[in-house]
């Protein structure tokens, strides 16, 4: 499967967030858009890192129902990128040439392996291109 664009953790989260309401709805119409078009992806980093935050760190934590029903019907259906040797030799050449941390790194070399050519993050900077990826935080407008 090869996507467009690539969604990053934050979109998720923020996606369940009742604090911040204009970026709740940005991330869900991007998650719908996603699931919908089969034009968006995600790596099994985004479902490790969603499933930890929405069972642990979220201030309304998911029971384990809801949250095996999230994976299940957004996360897993999303992800197109596995855990390789490709995607971790390619994150850690980009650590070093290009300065990122190793976990953005990581993200990175999955969409990249996905075929995208848009990552959607707020972790990094809006209009960077990296591996040939524009970076695009989809948020500034909801920020605004």
């Amino acid at each position: 499967m090869n996507g467009d664009f690539f969604l990053d953790t934050n979109i998720f989260i923020y996606s369940l967030d009742p604090k911040h309401p204009a970026k709740r709805a940005t991330a869900r119409e991007l998650i719908q858009a996603a699931l919908s078009s089969r034009r968006g992806v995600i790596s099994w980093q985004v479902v490790q890192e969603c499933v930890h935050v929405l069972r642990k760190k979220c201030d309304v934590a998911m029971t384990p129902e809801h949250c095996r029903m999230y994976l299940d019907e957004v996360l897993l259906p999303l992800c197109a990128v596995h855990s390789s040797r490709e995607v971790h030799r390619h994150a850690f050449d980009l650590h070093e040439r290009q300065g990122i941390s190793f976990h953005d790194a990581l993200i990175v070399a999955a969409a990249y392996e996905a075929g995208c050519d848009r990552l959607l993050t707020e972790d990094m900077q809006h209009g960077q291109t990296v591996a040939g990826l524009t970076i695009v935080n989809p948020f500034l407008a909801a920020t605004r």
